[in-house]
């Protein structure tokens, strides 16, 4: 297996892409903030203490899509052109699904990823006052299209599953 971020000595450097076309590229993300019932009633009703958790964790996920050169030392800077953030409440848990799209010569998974776990940590951050034990989970890819690998699914997150690259 060849690490393409290692030159053949064995050291990081980051991929030069200037020679790759741009073209449309778009990453889907998923995750989960495991918490009681307390904090699922308690955002059903608009009571946390600290206020609209949603909405917080919402623009928490968008701006930290467009950080994610700063957190990741060999991702490139690029146009990071649209970013939505949903946040679900669902029976056991708070579901949270990102996509990042832009034309350029990277693509955007991280940027997707980096979106629901900043998403999630807001969360967190806003509920850990009710509920120490809420965790961040199952944070995963599930989509992305463009660029020389064209579309991929993760099983079980095709298209007629509900889940759009």
């Amino acid at each position: 297996m060849k690490f393409t971020h290692l030159d053949p000595r064995g050291h990081a450097y980051m991929v030069d892409v200037t020679a790759k076309t741009p073209t449309v590229r778009v990453a889907t993300a998923i995750g989960k903030v495991r918490c009681s019932q307390q904090v699922l009633q308690a955002l059903r009703d608009g009571t946390v203490p600290k206020g609209d958790v949603l909405a917080v964790a919402r623009i928490a996920g968008i701006a930290a899509a467009k950080k994610v050169p700063d957190l990741l030392p060999l991702a490139h800077t690029i146009g990071v052109h649209g970013v939505s953030v949903d946040l679900e409440l669902v029976t056991d848990h708070v579901a949270i699904t990102a996509q990042v799209r832009t034309a350029d010569r990277t693509g955007v998974e991280m940027e997707a990823l980096t979106a629901v776990t900043v998403a999630g940590l807001a969360v967190v951050d806003m509920v850990k006052g009710v509920d120490r034990s809420a965790e961040i989970t199952d944070c995963k890819i599930v989509a992305k299209s463009g660029g020389r690998s064209g579309q991929w699914y993760r099983p079980g997150y095709e298209p007629d599953a509900g889940i759009q690259a």
